[in-house]
């Protein structure tokens, strides 16, 4: 119901930028709270990023507020991390995903979720 299409990731070094964007099909994207996750190799997803169906309210985790900032355009059915001063430790596959009344940074209340786009940080 809710495909979701990463684009945006690449190589870059560090202290660099990138802007990762996260295209629904759904004409209802609007409903969904959106949210970026991460993983590393041999770690967990964890979270990253999140935002409110109308975008008045975002949440970061610690390590990358006031570097990221999380967006979303309901009319292109988009939602977008732009990602500047990056470190290595930012090296991950980001992913986004959906959730339906829900707000929160628990994975397993995410409905939907994209397919991973690789983000690599050189020093």
């Amino acid at each position: 119901q809710v495909p979701l299409v990463e684009s945006g990731g690449g190589l870059v070094q560090a202290g660099g930028s990138l802007r990762l964007s996260c295209a629904a099909s759904a004409t209802t994207f609007s409903i969904y709270n959106m949210a970026w996750f991460r993983q590393a190799p041999g770690k967990e997803r964890d979270f990253v990023a999140a935002i409110s169906l109308s975008g008045d309210t975002t949440d970061y985790t610690d390590s990358v507020k006031g570097r990221f900032t999380v967006s979303r355009d309901n009319a292109k059915n988009t939602v977008y991390l732009q990602m500047n001063t990056l470190k290595p430790e930012d090296t991950a596959v980001y992913y986004c995903a959906a959730a339906r009344l829900y707000w929160g940074q628990e994975q397993r209340h995410y409905n939907y979720w994209g397919q991973g786009t690789q983000v690599t940080v050189s020093s």
